[in-house]
């Protein structure tokens, strides 16, 4: 029997993410502390307006691109936030997730061996997407020493004459990390000289402290070279909903639609419901969490350096980035042995990228007691093994 399997397909590597905590499942007492999901409900008043929309029979197809209501209020939110102005009708599409919004946009707009920009560490599903399309994805390093911001010298290095796309992860998962006005401002530069598109993924656009998340898509001509993606899963704790989408050219959307409608048909209707009374409604309850992220984030980097791990502080999204180079083990074998020795699970930082090497990822989306108790657990490891040979 000849060979079922795509040879593009087995050759992906499955998510870094998930080995922990499929033991972490079957584990008495432990605490996962990488999960990148909300611990908060999603807000009642959200919740009531999708069982609304069953008990009033709404279980039927929406248009392709989804809601019109709900693309409205979209464009709304788009304007309130970023004074982007977009046509509901032409320019948003309602989709699976953030997740589904890169895949369909990065399909859309490449051929075969277009080279796609990744700035890493970043979210572990754009480079295989790229991958999928057809793209060669081409990766950009992001270093500790500037934030893990792109700088305009790292750009400029990897732009070759078949770059077609770049992909913009910020505010950051893992690492936390924003770029702030002057920084798209050096990047807009190269991205119109060199005619490269955009693909800003903004999914954690709300969860910015001390500083206004700034879009690419808001300077001068970048609107019409960028697909700003977003979605709800973060920002009002919907991450079952499954519900994102994207804002872009009419003629990038209208292609990202036709794939949408062939393999998808259109987003949840109940989600989408739920999601125009998000969009109106809940600015408080986004507010509400963000500041109670806020605390644990300045909780959690104090925690990490007063165990002496180099900690950066994040700006954006609910995770730290420590570094734990100076245990001399690998981010697996660190892991590996926190989870096996004191119960606690983290990501290590090679899930996002070869340079995350040396990182873990630690998601604050918990509650303070449980991050006290796995400090205390992680504070444990830390002393008892630093100045020890490797683990393995």
């Amino acid at each position: 029997m000849r060979n079922p399997l795509s040879k593009t397909v087995v050759d992906i590597q499955p998510s870094g993410i998930r080995k922990f905590f499929d033991i972490v499942s079957d584990m008495k007492n432990a605490i996962s502390l990488g999960v990148g999901e909300p611990d908060f409900d999603t807000p009642w008043h959200i919740r009531e307006e999708g069982i609304y929309s069953l008990e009033r029979g709404r279980t039927f197809y929406t248009s392709n691109a989804g809601l019109k209501d709900l693309k409205i209020q979209i464009c709304n939110y788009l304007k309130r936030r970023l004074e982007l102005h977009y046509n509901p009708a032409l320019e948003i599409v309602v989709t699976i997730g953030g997740s589904e919004a890169i895949d369909i946009a990065l399909r859309a707009m490449l051929d075969i061996g277009d080279e796609v920009l990744i700035p890493q560490p970043s979210y572990v599903s754009y480079l295989p997407c790229v991958t999928l399309a057809g793209g060669k994805p081409v990766i950009i390093e992001l270093k500790a020493k500037d934030q893990f911001r792109l700088t305009k010298e790292e750009l400029l290095d990897a732009v070759t004459d078949k770059t077609k796309v770049l992909i913009l992860p910020f505010p950051n998962n893992p690492t936390g990390a924003i770029m702030e006005y002057d920084d798209l401002a050096d990047i807009v530069k190269i991205v119109e000289e060199k005619d490269i598109f955009v693909i800003s993924d903004e999914i954690y656009s709300e969860l910015t402290y001390g500083t206004k998340h700034v879009s690419i898509a808001e300077f001068p001509g970048m609107k019409e070279r960028t697909i700003l993606i977003n979605g709800f899963s973060k920002s009002y704790a919907m991450t079952g909903w499954r519900l994102g989408y994207a804002a872009g050219p009419e003629n990038i959307i209208e292609q990202m639609i036709k794939i949408h409608q062939f393999a998808i048909m259109c987003a949840p209707t109940t989600s989408q419901y739920a999601a125009i009374e998000a969009l109106k409604n809940g600015d408080s309850d986004v507010e509400m969490m963000r500041d109670a992220y806020d605390q644990r984030r300045r909780f959690l980097v104090h925690a990490l350096r007063e165990m002496g791990l180099d900690c950066f502080e994040p700006y954006g999204a609910f995770y730290v980035f420590p570094c734990i180079k100076s245990l001399g083990m690998t981010s697996d074998e660190f892991a590996t042995a926190l989870l096996k020795e004191e119960k606690v699970a983290v990501v290590p930082g090679t899930a996002f990228g070869d340079c995350g090497e040396g990182f873990l990822r630690i998601s604050y989306a918990y509650s303070i007691e449980n991050l006290k108790v796995a400090l205390e657990r992680m504070e444990r490891f830390v002393k008892k093994h630093k100045g020890q040979p490797p683990v393995h």
